[in-house]
């Protein structure tokens, strides 16, 4: 598949979630019921969640105490920020571009009883952070379909899906290692969907180096005949 052939069918795939007469209101994973609004990347759709909490360690109920601070970019609906709260991370925030996903993190944090230990943030990256912030753990499970530079966004449920000439990408290797504690992590979920030669590059040019934690191999698709490897990078200054 070419590189606008795979940015097309994404913007397709975020249309149709949008208006699909099978869209729920609720849905479940990891065994618990999630709140879905309008306007909020769906996970039923799409295996990326429920990879990302595997790859976090964060799909088993069963809390660890004393886990640190979370921060995680682009939550959609949540799930993953309540999660890491739940699992026992004391400290969460739930960041979004989209006002209506803020909204959804927050409407989820209520109903799974995390709100005294998850804030949900409208923000463009780190944008509406406090400047003194820092976490043990910042994770981006990222729309790594890269699309032209030139794309305008037809909403901004279309950032889900699709990051135009990758400058999400490029402000995060360059910005997420700056917002960790110390002994902290920068964590990008990132598919070979994605242009990982042109992500390797940024992160040079950025300073930085990824490191492969993990990965998963998934059958994708209307038909499950797209084989996808998922994978969890580490961002890390770049040897000197």
């Amino acid at each position: 598949m070419t590189e606008i052939q795979s940015f097309e069918r994404s913007l397709r795939r975020s249309r149709e979630s949008l208006t699909r007469e099978d869209r729920p209101s609720t849905f479940t994973l990891c065994g618990r019921e999630w709140d879905l609004l309008n306007e909020v990347f769906a996970p039923v759709y799409s295996p990326s969640t429920e990879i990302a909490l595997r790859f976090l360690g964060l799909d088993d109920t069963v809390p660890a105490p004393g886990a640190g601070s979370f921060l995680e970019v682009g939550c959609g609906t949540g799930v993953i920020a309540v999660m890491a709260a739940l699992a026992g991370h004391e400290r969460v925030v739930a960041s979004d571009i989209s006002p209506r996903a803020v909204e959804n993190a927050a409407v989820n944090a209520e109903r799974h009883g995390v709100t005294d230990r998850l804030r949900p943030l409208h923000s463009d990256l780190f944008s509406g952070l406090d400047e003194g912030d820092r976490f043990h753990t910042v994770f981006w499970s990222s729309n790594y379909v890269m699309g032209p530079a030139e794309y305008m966004y037809e909403s901004v449920h279309e950032r889900a899906y699709v990051d135009v000439g990758y400058r999400a990408h490029r402000g995060y290797l360059d910005q997420a290692p700056r917002w960790i504690a110390p002994g902290g992590s920068a964590l990008l979920h990132f598919s070979d969907r994605g242009d990982l030669a042109a992500l390797h590059r940024m992160a040079e040019e950025c300073g930085r180096e990824l490191r492969t934690l993990r990965t998963a191999r998934v059958h994708e698709g209307v038909y499950g005949d797209d084989i996808v490897t998922h994978m969890l990078l580490e961002i890390v200054p770049a040897a000197v």
